[in-house]
């Protein structure tokens, strides 16, 4: 705390990312990133919000840009 206010944790340091902190981060649109935490595995449903898991998303990424390109595929390879 410095002058009565809180600085936060970067976001390259947090575990937990929210919708518009993750949109922010990876540079996707804010409705594109909810929908995209609807279907996929690398976020969670925490009362009304969804929490991104930034590190499984970062991974998620890297296995699209590789050529898995459709979700429950990528879902069967990391069973």
């Amino acid at each position: 705390m410095e002058n009565g206010k809180y600085k936060g944790i970067p976001l390259k340091e947090k575990c937990m990312l929210t919708i518009r902190e993750a949109s922010a981060y990876f540079n996707l649109g804010v409705k594109k990133m909810r929908r995209l935490a609807e279907e996929g595995n690398f976020a969670v449903f925490v009362g009304n919000r969804y929490l991104i898991h930034r590190e499984r998303f970062e991974n998620y990424l890297e296995r699209m840009m590789d050529g898995i390109e459709d979700v429950k595929e990528l879902e069967d390879v990391e069973e």
